[in-house]
């Protein structure tokens, strides 16, 4: 057994048994009614944020700078949101954290009703509100394994980003236009009350937390935050997944950056072409999200990540070089149905690899790495864009996670 792996760890390379789904009975249902119903609300307020920022102002750096601040509390306090859940009642963490969520919405949702918003509120709201995410992912990822069997986690997993999948591309993106007509803060106020309903439900679930190991006398969060990354760091399937999760995020910064552009410039698509590519895009995800388990029954987690990351690499090679539209949609749905292969299979791969006791801080210790890739990845992605073409940062991102795929092959038995 690999060195920071639990005791019925699969290894590497092995088969996982049957894929299993989990019973919505037992807090499960509750669970991913909550996600469902938060990610829905997220969409709203990710759809229409970018809208009132460019209503504040015409500096492109400022309203970057939004979306930047949503990358930046990952990277200063990602670990330590692992380290606090693995020190707490994860179902309590994530109830409170939604409710303060709630309450920073529903605060945000009057100053923009008010005319009050501004784009240093705006700064402060994402970053306060991607802080608080630091916690609650971390608790959501270690509570799961106490809620279902483990054989069921790649089943839940795939339903968890599947339901999310919809709730985000296919309700909240049509709804956003019509909570817009209400005024500029109904869909901030929408994602306020979601906040609230997901609390309720994360908050009338039964099942115990994950029993706490004994913590070291003296123990700090700091020294806890660094047995978190060596535990990572030592388990070889996990380290090699998290680099190669990072050096993909790398490509998907520069591809997410400029896809608008790539789209509607360098395909002369315009907006309606970058809609159906990213309706292609969602309607491949959830279908991704049924072959997931299924795949990794058949071949196994690490390889479905493999065959995965090949598969998009094709994709993003025929998206920077095929110039027409229908190649697009066609590659992006491809891209599509892999991501969410290669996500259910990475999340399942952390859960089962890892103690439960420590599940909080080496999912962050993850988590940190890979989202750390993202924003150079979009800074790569402008840089190219602007000195070559509009078509370059999909074979930038191509060559990215061509390099992923190379650090993966190592664990392929």
């Amino acid at each position: 057994m690999t060195a920071g792996a639990t005791a019925d760890a699969p290894a590497a390379g092995e088969k996982p048994a049957q894929a299993r789904v989990p019973a919505w009975r037992g807090g499960f249902g509750r669970l991913w009614s909550a996600a469902v119903v938060s990610r829905f609300g997220d969409s709203l307020r990710t759809a229409a944020l970018p809208l009132l920022a460019a209503s504040l102002t015409d500096d492109p750096l400022l309203i970057a700078s939004v979306t930047a601040c949503g990358y930046v509390p990952w990277l200063l306090f990602g670990l330590l949101g692992g380290a606090v859940a693995d020190r707490v009642d994860q179902r309590r963490a994530m109830w409170a954290v939604d409710l303060a969520r709630g309450v920073l919405m529903a605060g945000f949702a009057l100053a923009v009703a008010l005319d009050h918003g501004t784009i240093a509120l705006l700064l402060a709201l994402a970053f306060l509100l991607t802080t608080l995410q630091t916690l609650f992912d971390n608790a959501a990822t270690a509570l799961l394994p106490a809620i279902v069997p483990r054989e069921t986690l790649a089943g839940a997993n795939a339903r968890l980003m599947t339901g999310q999948q919809v709730a985000s591309g296919f309700l909240a993106a049509p709804l956003v236009p019509a909570l817009l007509v209400i005024g500029a803060s109904a869909p901030f106020a929408a994602n306020a009350a979601t906040y609230v309903v997901g609390a309720l439900l994360i908050a009338s679930l039964r099942t115990d937390a994950p029993t706490k190991a004994a913590k070291a006398a003296g123990g700090t969060l700091r020294a806890e935050m660094a047995d978190g990354m060596r535990a990572l760091w030592r388990d070889s399937a996990l380290r090699g997944l998290s680099v190669a999760t990072a050096l993909m995020n790398i490509g998907m910064g520069a591809l997410i950056a400029t896809l608008v552009l790539h789209i509607t410039g360098w395909l002369d698509a315009g907006n309606s072409g970058y809609a159906a590519v990213i309706t292609a895009y969602g309607v491949a995800s959830v279908i991704g999200g049924l072959v997931a388990p299924r795949l990794a029954v058949r071949i196994g987690r690490i390889r479905s990540a493999f065959v995965a990351g090949i598969v998009q690499t094709c994709a993003l090679v025929v998206l920077g070089t095929v110039r027409e539209l229908w190649a697009a949609i066609a590659a992006m749905a491809v891209f599509g149905v892999m991501s969410m292969v290669w996500n259910v299979n990475q999340t399942t791969l952390v859960q089962e690899r890892s103690p439960a006791e420590m599940l909080g801080r080496i999912s962050s210790a993850f988590r940190t790495l890979a989202i750390g890739g993202a924003p150079l990845g979009a800074l790569l992605g402008g840089l190219v864009a602007a000195a070559w073409s509009l078509n370059t940062p999909a074979l930038l991102a191509a060559g990215a996670f061509t390099l992923a795929v190379a650090s993966l092959g190592a664990l392929i038995n």
